[in-house]
């Protein structure tokens, strides 16, 4: 279940990471719906988020929680929302997005165009937070 994910983990894309451990991998995702917003991962490749083992789950949350907390330090927003599609990719991701209300978690607004240099420092920001 080969996905652009598996590429991003092997360094074959190159991506803007702001946290990794061994078992997860967090980057901002390039076609964003704020400023900072951060796709989380598990390194292991599974399609589904519901398919991922119980222990490894809340891992997988509690190691997202600790992006979103570094992200609040330095992204302004109300609070970071965090959603699970499942259909972009097939390849189990959390997203934590920076939001002010409701509607700035709608996924059917354009996404931001953001260039990479300014992707890199904010990147820097929530890896240093």
């Amino acid at each position: 279940m080969s996905s652009i994910f598996t590429k991003i983990l092997s360094g074959e894309i190159p991506s803007h990471k702001v946290a990794e451990n061994d078992k997860f991998l967090a980057f901002l995702d390039i076609s964003p719906l704020a400023k900072g917003h951060v796709l989380v991962i598990p390194k292991e490749e599974i399609n589904y988020i519901f398919d991922i083992p119980d222990e490894l789950l809340g891992e997988l949350m509690v190691f997202a929680k600790g992006v979103a907390k570094k992200m609040e330090k330095v992204v302004q927003c109300e609070r970071i929302g965090v959603t699970v599609i499942g259909l972009e990719v097939p390849h189990a991701h959390v997203h934590l997005i920076p939001i002010n209300s409701v509607s700035d978690m709608n996924f059917a607004k354009p996404k931001l165009s953001i260039e990479a240099d300014e992707l890199a420092e904010i990147a820097a920001k929530i890896r240093n937070a």
